[in-house]
């Protein structure tokens, strides 16, 4: 756990702040704006950056911890991994805590993060108090629900890096106990909306306190709500960062216990069951893996070798086993259409497990560029890897399908991986016209690459 002494203080932040600005500078005129970042958690490739980009290096850190206000100020390239690090030697958690561990808080909130609290606390930028912004024009601003900002505030969530970089945010937290007890529970499809309903209007099941809730759908007829509550009793823990596969043990078993900490990055050992895929889960590959690399960003990178190298894909080929497809996504789907969209999805896609985490909106406000409805309960289905290309199709198809069905049921998808929408859908259902009228005011030149461009033409 790191110490005070481990925090960024203010003239440090603010030099970071200077060498962000001074890049920016170096950009020449008219050309495009964007970071000068390694590593990403998006799944959609991008064109190369072929120009100097901005400097965000020294933005990672967590500034300052305020346990009595329960908020934190955080630059905006610090992961999740980091900042929680640093909120639980307090009892306290960000009120949404991605599940993969280099999410950067900025881009959770720019772009779409989504936990098991979710379906009290809504999504990361609800939790946003204010927030400072390098805009497209250079301009840095400090944006807050209310004052002169207000609309760069509330576009900003879904704008992925198409109005500006967040250089410092102020959040709330959450309190946390020590440990995690969980109980999963199996279910239908079909009861499925209607017990997370209930949980979510009155935070409790068969008389039990429900903290956190999230779930899996192995097959139609085998699905779990995993129910969390916090507990402050010292009990033996299970331990899922090494032999242990943490999805396996919802079928196996009907109640566990967690640290705090592990249970937060329960998924990241194995980016869910992802992990599969590398051999990972086989007993023997995994006892030389060491457990340092069993995380999600090492998967990631191996990915993105693949993308660009295609090594496994020609492997396939001279097997005689036809392309694959990815699809990987996460969509919205609201909990009274869940089961039908799950039919669908496994007799279209065919995909196994799914996972599925209910949310809703923490308050009234409806946010511009992301329309879920408030007072609405949706959960995220989220579905990663591939299927074979079937003879005949094009490579998307399967992901149009998908973006077709969600549309049918009423639902949205995120963006940070792959689209196939033309523009006119795109823009009416990502509401692209209020995103241009604040683009105009903060990015006046087009030095951001747009919205549009960014998610479906790649750039």
């Amino acid at each position: 756990m790191p110490s005070t002494s481990d925090l960024v203080g203010t003239l440090e932040h603010d030099q970071a702040v200077g060498q962000l600005r001074a890049s920016y500078e170096r950009i020449p005129a008219g050309a495009p704006v964007r970071l000068a970042k390694r590593s990403s958690n998006l799944f959609r490739p991008r064109s190369e950056l072929d120009r100097p980009g901005l400097d965000v290096s020294g933005l990672t850190g967590v500034i300052e911890v305020d346990p009595v206000a329960r908020t934190a100020d955080v630059q905006g390239m610090c992961t999740y991994e980091d900042l929680v690090a640093a909120t639980l030697p307090h009892g306290l958690t960000p009120m949404v805590v991605p599940q993969l561990k280099t999410i950067t808080l900025g881009g959770a909130v720019t772009g779409l993060g989504i936990e098991s609290s979710s379906f009290r606390a809504g999504l990361p930028h609800e939790s946003v108090l204010e927030l400072d912004i390098l805009t497209g024009a250079g301009q840095l601003v400090t944006a807050r629900p209310e004052g002169e900002h207000a609309e760069l505030f509330r576009t900003f969530p879904n704008s992925y890096g198409t109005l500006g970089y967040a250089t410092r945010l102020r959040i709330e937290l959450d309190r946390i106990s020590p440990y995690v007890a969980l109980r999963h529970v199996r279910t239908d499809l079909d009861r499925l909306g209607p017990v997370i309903e209930e949980i979510v209007a009155s935070g409790m099941y068969e008389g039990e306190p429900v903290h956190f809730v999230d779930g899996v759908a192995f097959t139609p007829s085998e699905a779990y709500l995993t129910l969390g509550r916090n507990s402050d009793a010292a009990v033996r823990t299970s331990d899922y960062t090494g032999q242990q596969i943490y999805y396996r043990s919802i079928q196996q078993r009907p109640t566990d216990f967690l640290t705090a900490h592990d249970y937060l990055w329960r998924w990241d050992t194995d980016w869910f069951w992802c992990s599969a895929a590398f051999g990972a889960q086989n007993p023997w590959v995994r006892r030389v893996w060491p457990r340092r690399w069993r995380r999600s960003d090492v998967f990631h990178k191996i990915v993105g070798f693949e993308n660009r190298h295609h090594v496994a894909a020609r492997l396939n080929r001279r097997r005689g086993h036809a392309d694959r497809e990815r699809v990987v996504q996460d969509v919205e789907i609201p909990a009274s259409q869940l089961a039908g969209f799950l039919r669908w999805f496994d007799a279209e896609v065919g995909m196994r497990p799914v996972w599925l985490c209910p949310l809703r909106l923490r308050g009234s406000t409806d946010w511009p560029l992301y329309p879920l409805k408030p007072g609405e309960t949706y959960v995220n289905v989220g579905f990663w890897g591939t299927v074979a290309i079937a003879d005949g199709a094009a490579d998307g198809d399967v992901n149009r399908a998908i973006e077709d069905a969600v549309a049918r049921f009423d639902g949205h998808k995120s963006l940070y991986s792959d689209a196939y929408y033309d523009r006119d859908t795109f823009d009416r259902l990502y509401n692209v016209p209020a995103l241009n009228a604040v683009k105009k005011r903060y990015d006046p030149d087009a030095r951001l690459t747009g919205l549009y461009e960014k998610a479906v033409t790649r750039r």
